[in-house]
C-alpha cells in the first residue's frame, strides 16, 4: 500500500490536481491555476510521486484519466471546498438571530450605572441573547485568560497583562451625599463641617481605610465614622434617614438622589480626592469575533453617553 504522509504534502498540489483533473491537458492546466507550463508539469510529477498513479497517461486522442485519478475527482472536490470554507474568513454576526451568552465580570457600580442600558441596547437589537453578570472578585484578568468570562468592565488596572485588550470607557469622581432635609448642612460642605458630621463608609471587603481617609490624613485630619456597610446600594438609604454624610461616585448619587432624596454636594474643596476609570478588558483572542466584537461596541456605545 502507498503510504501518504500529509505533514510533507504541499496542498497547492491538491489545486493542480484539481485544474489536471478538470483539464486533461497541462498546459490549460496551467493558466487555468495561473502557473507557467513548467511548473505544471513539475506538479504532475510531484503528484505522480506522491499518490504512486500516472493520474494522466497520453492516448492517440490526448491525455486521459487513469481509474484512480478518475476516482480522485469528486472527493477532491468536496474536500477543497470543506478547506475553502474552513478558511474563509467569519461571516457578519446577525444579533437578531443570535443565542450567544456573553459573561461579563464587573462590580456593582458598573451594574448600577452601565449595565441597565446596556441590557436595554443589546435586547433590542439582539432579543435572544443572554448575559451574565459575574462578581470580578479581583480576578478579571485571570479569568479571562482561563475563558471563565467574555469582557471584564471594571476599574483600569484590570488591564495590566499582555494578553489582554482594553478600551477606557467612562471616567469618575467622588461627590458627598446628605439627606435632603439636612438641618446642618445648606449647599455646599465646608472642611470644618464635613469633619463635624457622622460618617458612613463602604467597606465592601470589611477593611478600613479609603481614599477620603488617605486624603484626610494628608491635611492632618481625622473623621468619624459612625456605620460601615458592604454595599453601597445600601448606604444611600442609610443616609435619607440619618444625618451621616457619605461619600461614593458621582453617577451612583445622581442615579439614586431621585428617589432617596439625597443632596449632591460636592467634597470639601481642601480634599483632594483622585477618581477612578472604568475600562472594557477582553482576551486578545475574541479580538476578531463578530459577534464578541458587536457586544464590545453596543457597551461602549453606551457608556459614549453616561
Amino acid at each position: 500500500m502507498h503510504e501518504v504522509h500529509l505533514e510533507r504534502l504541499d496542498l497547492n498540489l491538491l489545486v493542480a490536481l484539481r485544474a489536471l483533473l478538470a483539464e486533461r491537458h497541462v498546459t490549460r492546466a496551467a493558466a487555468r491555476v495561473g502557473l507557467t507550463q513548467p511548473a505544471m508539469s513539475h506538479a504532475l510529477a510531484r503528484l505522480r510521486a506522491v499518490l504512486g498513479d500516472p493520474l494522466l497517461v497520453r492516448t492517440r486522442a490526448g491525455m486521459t484519466l487513469t481509474a484512480r485519478a478518475a476516482e480522485l475527482a469528486e472527493p477532491l472536490e468536496r474536500v477543497l471546498g470543506e478547506l475553502s470554507r474552513l478558511l474563509a474568513p467569519p461571516g457578519a454576526f446577525d444579533p437578531a438571530r443570535s443565542s450567544r451568552t456573553f459573561r461579563v465580570a464587573t462590580t456593582d457600580y458598573v451594574e448600577l450605572v452601565l449595565m441597565p442600558a446596556v441590557l436595554a441596547r443589546v435586547w433590542r437589537e439582539a432579543p435572544n441573547v443572554v448575559v451574565k453578570l459575574l462578581p470580578i472578585v479581583g480576578r478579571g484578568v485571570e479569568d479571562l485568560d482561563e475563558g471563565r468570562v467574555d469582557v471584564v468592565l471594571g476599574p483600569l488596572g484590570e488591564t495590566e497583562r499582555g494578553s489582554v485588550l482594553a478600551q477606557r470607557l467612562l471616567s469618575e469622581r467622588f461627590v458627598c451625599v446628605v439627606r435632603d432635609d439636612h438641618p446642618a448642612v445648606g449647599r455646599r460642605l465646608s472642611l470644618e463641617r464635613f469633619l463635624s458630621l457622622p460618617h458612613a463608609l463602604i467597606t465592601p471587603r470589611g477593611e478600613r481605610g479609603s481614599i477620603v481617609d488617605t486624603a484626610l490624613a494628608k491635611l492632618g485630619e481625622r473623621r468619624r465614622i459612625a456605620v460601615e456597610v458592604p454595599h453601597f446600594l445600601v448606604a444611600p438609604f442609610l443616609v435619607e434617614k440619618t444625618d451621616v454624610v457619605l461619600t461614593l461616585a458621582e453617577r451612583v448619587a445622581r442615579a439614586l438622589a431621585p428617589s432617596v432624596r439625597l443632596r449632591v454636594l460636592s467634597p470639601p474643596r481642601e480634599l483632594d480626592l483622585p477618581g477612578f476609570d472604568i475600562s472594557l478588558v477582553w482576551h486578545e483572542r475574541d479580538r476578531a469575533d463578530p459577534a464578541h466584537a458587536w457586544f464590545r461596541g453596543a457597551i461602549a456605545g453606551v457608556a459614549r453617553t453616561l
